[in-house]
């Protein structure tokens, strides 16, 4: 099937080309979504004529996400989850728990920009999230994950201690070990 791009689609193509697609994916997707129309004779004078308004709403549309990318740049995020002790969410949080804390926010984003490539988050902790908001715009959103009731610097001192055991823990586990050797020996 051959169809005129009225959009950018990303792997595809730029505003007027004239590609060649399966026609299921013409016919399902892009045809009804008015991303693109049949390259008849008709369709192909049609288009020439709008060449200029499409690719005006195109420029727009990039200098929208644009400006969405800079205030999301800036943006830290806190989203408080159910924790265990150990630092692991019950439950997840996903693209529409990022999403609706971005428009709560004032920055309006959909579900469908938010990108999890490795799935859902299930730690608690700071995460980097790829927001994809235009077929040339991505950005990158810092995302604190804290435990319901807990502030940053708490959850950050906890991952820390996890982390770094204390000398005091080690020194008591190798008394522990020297009694049990004295009991083997005595």
């Amino acid at each position: 099937m051959e169809v005129i791009l009225l959009e950018k689609i990303e792997n595809l193509g730029t505003i007027g080309d004239r590609v060649s697609v399966r026609a299921g994916y013409g016919r399902n997707f892009l045809l009804p979504k008015g991303k693109a129309t049949l390259a008849t004779p008709a369709n192909i004078a049609l288009f020439e004529e709008r060449r200029a308004e499409l690719e005006l709403k195109q420029a727009d549309e990039l200098g929208a996400a644009k400006a969405r990318a800079a205030l999301l740049g800036k943006l830290q995020l806190q989203i408080p989850a159910k924790a265990g002790t150990e630092g692991k969410i019950f439950g997840s949080v996903g693209t529409i728990d990022i999403a609706d804390a971005c428009t709560e926010a004032g920055i309006p984003v959909e579900r469908s920009e938010v990108r999890l490539p490795e799935g859902p988050l299930k730690m608690l902790g700071e995460h980097e999230v790829e927001m994809h908001l235009h077929s040339d715009c991505n950005v990158t959103l810092r995302i604190q994950v804290v435990a319901d009731g807990e502030s940053a610097a708490d959850i950050d001192a906890q991952m820390a201690a996890a982390e770094d055991p204390s000398p005091d823990d080690q020194a008591s586990g190798d008394e522990a070990a020297d009694g049990a050797e004295d009991e083997a020996t005595g």
